[in-house]
């Protein structure tokens, strides 16, 4: 990294900022700076190891108070040049269970727990309530956050759900903040995307309930005037999908009933255009309205012409979903006249909160420094938003160092020959139909397929990965700092993967993994290995709680020089007469959980991906594996936010899969996973991708997301998830029966499997090994009572064609 030119720009800043009060006289015509969200986790995930810490027991609430409050400042200090502040981005698990929480929404499992604090339920809703607790508790559904990799606890609905406002935590912030000096703007989740964001656990109208919802709403935008907010972001991101009429009319209701509260309204909307939902979002009586001007700077015009001369525009104009810096000069150029229509009208912002970025790229001291010079992690975009807001302010004169150094970022990236490699787009060109075809249809692989691998009944097998413990974690730490060597560390990874394979032989498992000892993550260690990738040390984001990702940055073509997983599968599947399954993360996957690049269409990077996992594919067949599972965990999260736009996407991720996965022969058994989705829309499309097996999450759902089985005639296997991963619950034998006899009503026993609902790598084997024997008891009564069914079946037909 270019530290030097770095404590350049930041010396320019405060400079700047020294200045600032003496412009004031140009406040009748100065853009406002504000931000929408930013990264609760901590540059170096102090949150993450604090909330673990508490979980533990090692720290106590006061400790984990604490620890939040640091991060609470240190965001705030990151934020310290806008003229505005956020207040109630921070969440100690997630934002939309808070807002369940503020509001007195919380599953009515969790609302009668004596003896517990109110900060443990708070986690028992998101974690589930152990089993040592009577009665034990499912944790509420998680799902993906629109179109991002970030998920959320769904929120609860009966027909007679009540609301009661409990807004501390807010008002306590928003105190903490003032009492620093910010300016600050609290932000909540709007009324209509919460009940959008929920589910009805019977039956009834999400709808119904707004009425009631409303004067709660009420009650806390004036708790937040007289604590003395001046203005409220509230979020209503829905406003950029596809709504029916009736959520389109909850909008006008809700936003015609809020207008009489004593605080100034900033609607807020993120991730997309709002296409037929701008008349409706500019005509709502607000006093300010944000968009989302990244991608489509087309519509900000309409917009600009729509909304009401008396209220603010709040451009989103710095990109809160990808890492690349932005292109200042072309933003001015396309700023300076809507600044020059506008004036002290015009807001600018980041698109979208910042929490689905990294926190700062001055930690990335070991990154590529050509690589890191094109890069820009949440604090950079707010130094870029003031860089901006200052060149429209006072002029591009006041900024023209750090416009000068943005060019010659911009233009080295556009020029490096590191990013183009002409074998690879010739092998691009070279894709034929045929490669995404199978050689036959899967009723012959079955087959062959059964023929081959002799597998019993509700044959059992986990996800993948398995604990990833301490010792393995400082294992590969030691060799990435050079203090143990290759040899040595081959030899700690290939014992952790004989103990994971006995595990799984001694607890009966039919098909077995080796466990991915040797991975640090399911995307980075196949990125690690192939050309175009990038790698950061402390880019994390946050995925869930108190987990978090570190996603690679494609900033190149793709491409395979070497085997990427051949030694450790076929190590254990030496050890083993089971078939071991090849574990890999499929080119859809990998493509979504990156930083990809933006200087060509998503689709071709994810082609370039495939190639690159179908060279590995074969080479695993060659060698022997019987069953190669291609992880699709993020499939459906790629999806557009509109319908309309579906198909082009699933066309080419769907084919990209098939080209991964499509070249073996017939015995070859092809598997697929898919974490936290709804299948009903997309279900055509998965089947299309023509898996053997496909596996997902459905634990927490109660086997509800298997409902779209009832109706389309799925041909393929299925592995719907009965134990769910992401809670220290263990499953017992009996609730493993009951999903498995919900899975039942919808698809024939002869194609299910049994298997967890995701990897393993975040739990214990204390943990682990009771829940996996207890999976593997509830596969033995299964096949018990269907051959006691079998033998009851045959002597009946035995019996009529003797009478």
């Amino acid at each position: 990294m270019n530290i030097k030119k770095n404590i350049i720009i930041f010396s320019w800043f405060n400079k700047i900022q020294s200045r600032l009060p003496f412009i004031s006289d140009k406040a009748r015509t100065m853009a406002t700076t504000h931000n929408l969200g930013f990264p609760r986790i901590g540059a170096k995930r102090q949150l993450k190891f604090a909330l673990e810490a508490y979980w533990r027991g090692d720290f106590n609430e006061a400790d984990l108070q604490q620890a939040a409050a640091l991060r609470r400042q240190e965001s705030w200090q990151f934020q310290h040049h806008l003229d505005w502040q956020t207040v109630g981005d921070f969440s100690l698990y997630d934002h939309v269970l808070d807002c369940s929480l503020m509001l007195g929404n919380l599953p009515p499992r969790f609302r009668r727990n004596s003896g517990v604090t109110p900060l443990d339920n708070y986690f028992r809703v998101a974690r589930g309530r152990s089993t040592d607790e009577t009665p034990p508790a499912v944790a509420a559904e998680m799902t993906k956050w629109f179109d991002t990799n970030y998920h959320y606890i769904v929120p609860e609905f009966l027909r007679d759900t009540q609301f009661r406002l409990h807004p501390d935590t807010l008002l306590s912030q928003l105190a903490e903040a003032g009492a620093d000096g910010h300016q600050v703007k609290p932000v909540i989740l709007g009324p209509v995307t919460y009940l959008w964001l929920g589910k009805n656990k019977d039956g009834g109208n999400r709808l119904d309930l707004l009425e009631r919802l409303l004067p709660v709403y009420d009650e806390l935008l004036t708790r937040l005037a007289e604590a003395g907010a001046e203005w409220v972001q509230i979020d209503e991101p829905i406003l950029v999908t596809e709504l029916p009429a009736a959520w389109q009319h909850a909008l006008r209701m809700t936003y015609y009933q809020l207008q009489a509260c004593p605080v100034k309204l900033l609607l807020t909307t993120y991730f997309g255009q709002l296409r037929e939902n701008l008349q409706l979002a500019c005509e709502l009586p607000v006093a300010g309205l944000h968009i989302d001007a990244c991608r489509h700077r087309d519509e900000v015009e309409q917009v600009i012409d729509w909304l009401p001369t008396h209220k603010s525009l709040s451009l989103g104009i710095i990109d809160g979903r990808n890492i690349w810096k932005s292109d200042l000069h072309d933003l001015l150029d396309w700023l300076e006249p809507i600044h020059a229509r506008l004036k002290a009208r015009l807001w600018l912002a980041p698109s979208c909160s910042l929490l689905h970025l990294p926190v700062d790229l001055e930690s990335e001291t070991e990154l590529d420094a050509e690589i890191g010079a094109w890069l820009s992690f949440a604090r950079q975009k707010l130094i870029e938003l003031q860089i901006i807001a200052t060149a429209l302010n006072q002029g591009r004169e006041a900024v023209a160092q750090a416009l000068s150094d943005n060019v010659e970022s911009i233009s080295a990236r556009q020029q490096s020959q590191r990013a183009h490699r002409p074998a690879v787009h010739q092998r691009l060109a070279g894709i034929t139909q045929s490669m995404a075809q199978r050689q036959s249809p899967y009723g012959s692989r079955r087959q062959r397929q059964r023929e081959s691998l002799q597998l019993p009944l509700f044959p059992t097998t986990t996800i993948g990965s398995f604990p990833q413990t301490t010792q393995i974690r400082q294992c590969r730490r030691d060799y990435r700092n050079g203090r143990i060597t290759a040899d040595a560390y081959r030899a700690a990874m290939q014992q952790e993967i004989a103990y994971c394979i006995r595990q799984q032989e001694t607890i009966g498992l039919d098909v077995l993994a080796h466990g991915e000892a040797e991975r640090n993550d399911m995307v980075e260690y196949f990125g690690e290995q192939l050309n175009g990738f990038a790698f950061t040390r402390h880019g994390w984001v946050q995925s869930y709680g108190s987990r978090c990702v570190k996603p690679p940055i494609i900033y190149g073509d793709i491409e395979r020089p070497n085997s990427i997983t051949l030694d450790w599968i076929g190590y254990a599947q030496s050890l083993t007469e089971k078939p071991v399954k090849g574990m890999l993360t499929g080119p859809v996957t990998m493509l979504n959980w990156s930083f990809v690049r933006d200087d060509q269409p998503r689709a071709n990077t994810c082609l370039q991906l495939a190639l690159a996992l179908r060279d590995e594919v074969l080479e695993l067949e060659q060698a022997g594996i019987r069953i190669i599972q291609i992880d699709e965990a993020a499939l459906r999260e790629g999806l557009p936010l509109r319908r309309s736009e579906w198909h082009a996407y699933l066309d080419w991720a769907v084919q990209a899969f098939r080209i991964t996965a499509n070249g073996v022969q017939d015995a070859t058994q092809i598997h697929t996973h898919m974490c936290y989705s709804a299948f009903n829309d997309i279900i055509e499309a998965i089947a299309s991708m023509d898996a053997d097996v496909i596996t997902i999450e459905t634990s927490r759902s109660d086997m509800e997301l298997l409902d779209v089985f009832e109706a389309f005639d799925y041909p393929n296997e299925i592995g719907p998830g009965v134990y769910d991963i992401h809670t220290p619950n263990i499953p017992g034998t009996q609730s493993i029966l009951k999903l498995m006899q919900q899975a039942m009503k919808r698809i024939p026993p002869e194609r299910l499997w049994i298997n967890p609902d995701c990897g393993l790598k975040t739990r214990q084997w204390r943990e682990v090994i009771p829940a996996l024997e207890n999976m593997l008891q509830a596969a033995r009564i299964l096949r018990e009572k269907s051959q006691l069914h079998e033998k009851s079946s045959n002597m009946e037909a035995t019996s009529e064609s003797l009478g």
